[in-house]
């Protein structure tokens, strides 16, 4: 099964910890990545805006998404998340294979 990543932002990094335990504990990601410290620059409401934000990287499956999607979205303050995904081409066969098996369902 292939590997994906999901990316994403939280407005502050406890709510950055809470998605990351919540997905990681729900085994919806076998690992979540939270760096803070993020400036993201961006329109909102017409307005240029910038906030100080914490940046979500989850390793998961492609058939996990919608439940991660929906798991966020559930924690998040913020309107519209960002939230996306990308195949990972490749990668480090052990760590790939890791991915999957902390994923599968017993």
């Amino acid at each position: 099964m292939s590997v994906w990543v999901m990316l994403s932002t939280a407005g502050s990094v406890r709510e950055a910890n809470r998605m990351a335990q919540k997905l990681v504990g729900e085994k919806l990601a076998a690992c979540v990545t939270v760096l803070p410290g993020a400036i993201s620059h961006f329109f909102w409401e017409g307005k240029l805006s910038r906030e100080k934000e914490a940046v979500i990287i989850a390793k998961t499956t492609r058939g996990n998404a919608g439940k991660m999607i929906n798991t966020i979205k559930e924690i998040h303050r913020y309107q519209v998340p960002e939230i996306l995904f990308f195949q990972a081409g490749r990668g480090e066969k052990t760590y790939l294979d890791w991915v999957n098996k902390s994923l599968a369902k017993k």
